[in-house]
C-alpha cells in the first residue's frame, strides 16, 4: 500500500501541501495541464527552489493576470460546480469536494447559515481554488492510497481577514480540527490556514506523532511565505510502501500468551509406576516447568477399575484385583497443595515413596508443602519493547 505521511511541523496551507507533494515526486507537467481545465480567471504557476533554514525546498506561487481582477467571493456550490465541469477524473474529484465539503460546513457553522448559502472569501480566491485542485491532482499523481498526519500546530494571536481581525487559530480552521490532534507551537502567527486544515480534515486517515512503519521512497519540502525565527517553515511530505513485513515483526499480547500456555502443555508430563506380579506395567511422567497446584488422588475399586485425577484431565486404567507394588516417581518443580493416594488392597510397606518426605506407613496419604522456589517458578511473559 502506497502511502504519505505529512509532517505538520510547522503548520500547513495549501501551496506548502502542493509544493511538497511536487517535489517528492508527483508529475508537475500533468498537474499544470489538468488545472488549464479550471473555467476561472486566467492564472500561471510559478516554481522555484528556496531555502528555509538550511532546507531546500519547493515554493509555488499563483500568479493572475493583471488585466481580469481576480473574484473574492464565491459561493460553495459554485466552486462545487467548477469541479464537476472541468472534467478531472473521478478521484480527483472526490479528493477536491471533500476539501471543500469540510470548509464549507466549518463556515456554516460558525456563521449559522445554510451550507449552500455559505460564500468563501480568501478560501474562495482563484489560487486557493488551485491549491485545492492541485493538491489532490497530486495526490492522484503519487497514487497514494492512505494518508496519515502529524498532529498539526495551529498558531496563536491574530489575522486580519475581510470580517476585520479574527483570533488565531481562524474559527473556521478550528472548528474543521475539532476532534483531531493538534501541537503546540511557539510562534504568535497563524501557523495553518482554512485550506490546511482543510486538506487535513478532509484527507487524512489517521495521524501519528512520527514516521509510520513504511519503506520511505521519497521526500519532499514545501515552503511558507513567511520565515520563522529558530526552524524551517515548510511542509514535509514522505511518500512510501506501508511496510508489508509489519504483521510479522509484531506478536500480541494474547499471541504471546498462547504460545506460553502452549509450551507448558508440552512440557506437562506425569510419571507414575505401578508394578504388579501380572506383569502390568503403567507409566505416568509429570515433570512440569511451572508453578501450579494439582490434586492427584489415585484409587482402586473392588472391580479393579484404577483411577488417576489430576488437575488437568483424567486417566482410567483397568487391572485384574491383585496385590501389587506402588512405586511413585516425582520430579516436581511446581506446588502441590494436595496429594492424596487412597488404596483398598496392602502396600508392600519395604517400600517407600522417592518423595524427600517418606509416606507414613499407617496409610498412604502424604502432603507436600510447597517451597520458596516452587511458588517463584512461574515465567512471566516477555513484552516486546
Amino acid at each position: 500500500m502506497k502511502i504519505l505521511y505529512l509532517d505538520c511541523f510547522s503548520g500547513i496551507s495549501g501551496d506548502m501541501t502542493l509544493a511538497a507533494l511536487i517535489d517528492a515526486g508527483a508529475d508537475r507537467d500533468y498537474i499544470d495541464e489538468e488545472l488549464r481545465k479550471i473555467h476561472i480567471e486566467p492564472f500561471a504557476l510559478e516554481w522555484k527552489r528556496v531555502n528555509k533554514r538550511g532546507i531546500s525546498s519547493l515554493k509555488v506561487d499563483v500568479l493572475l493576470d493583471p488585466n481580469r481582477p481576480p473574484e473574492h467571493h464565491r459561493h460553495y456550490s459554485e466552486i462545487v460546480e467548477i469541479i464537476n465541469q472541468s472534467g478531472f477524473n473521478e478521484r480527483v474529484v472526490k479528493l477536491s469536494l471533500a476539501i471543500f465539503e469540510k470548509i464549507a460546513v466549518a463556515e456554516a457553522k460558525i456563521h449559522n447559515i445554510p451550507i449552500e448559502s455559505v460564500h468563501f472569501h480568501e478560501v474562495g480566491a482563484i489560487d486557493s481554488i488551485v491549491d485545492v485542485i492541485g493538491v489532490a491532482l497530486a495526490i492522484d499523481s503519487l497514487q497514494i492510497e492512505k494518508i496519515i498526519c502529524s498532529p498539526v500546530p495551529l498558531g496563536s494571536g491574530t489575522v486580519r481577514c475581510d470580517h476585520g481581525i479574527y483570533p488565531v487559530p481562524a474559527p473556521a480552521t478550528l472548528e474543521m480540527m475539532k476532534g483531531l490532534p493538534i501541537a503546540t507551537t511557539p510562534y504568535a502567527m497563524e501557523m495553518t490556514t482554512p485550506t490546511g486544515a482543510g486538506i487535513v480534515s478532509g484527507l487524512a486517515d489517521e495521524f501519528a506523532k512520527g514516521l509510520p512503519p513504511m519503506i520511505v521512497e521519497s521526500i519532499g519540502y514545501g515552503a511558507g511565505t513567511r520565515d520563522l525565527p529558530n526552524q524551517p517553515n515548510v511542509l514535509r511530505a514522505v511518500v512510501g510502501q506501508l511496510d508489508p513485513f509489519l504483521s510479522k515483526y509484531q506478536l500480541s499480547h494474547g499471541q504471546l500468551q498462547q504460545d506460553h500456555d502452549h509450551h507448558h502443555e508440552s512440557e506437562h508430563h506425569h510419571h507414575h509406576e505401578h508394578a504388579h506380579p501380572t506383569g502390568h506395567a503403567h507409566h505416568h511422567h509429570h515433570d512440569p516447568a511451572h508453578g501450579h497446584s494439582d490434586d492427584h488422588h489415585h484409587g482402586h475399586d473392588d472391580h479393579g477399575q484404577h483411577h488417576h485425577h489430576h488437575g488437568h484431565e483424567s486417566h482410567s486404567h483397568d487391572h485384574e484385583q491383585h496385590e501389587h507394588d506402588h512405586h511413585h516417581h516425582h520430579d516436581h518443580h511446581h506446588e502441590h497443595d494436595d496429594h492424596s493416594h487412597g488404596h483398598d488392597h496392602p502396600h508392600d510397606s519395604g517400600r517407600q515413596s522417592l518423595h524427600t518426605r517418606p509416606l507414613r506407613q499407617s496409610a498412604a496419604v502424604h502432603r507436600h508443602k510447597p517451597s520458596d522456589e516452587d511458588a517463584d517458578a512461574t515465567p512471566s511473559p516477555t513484552l516486546r519493547q
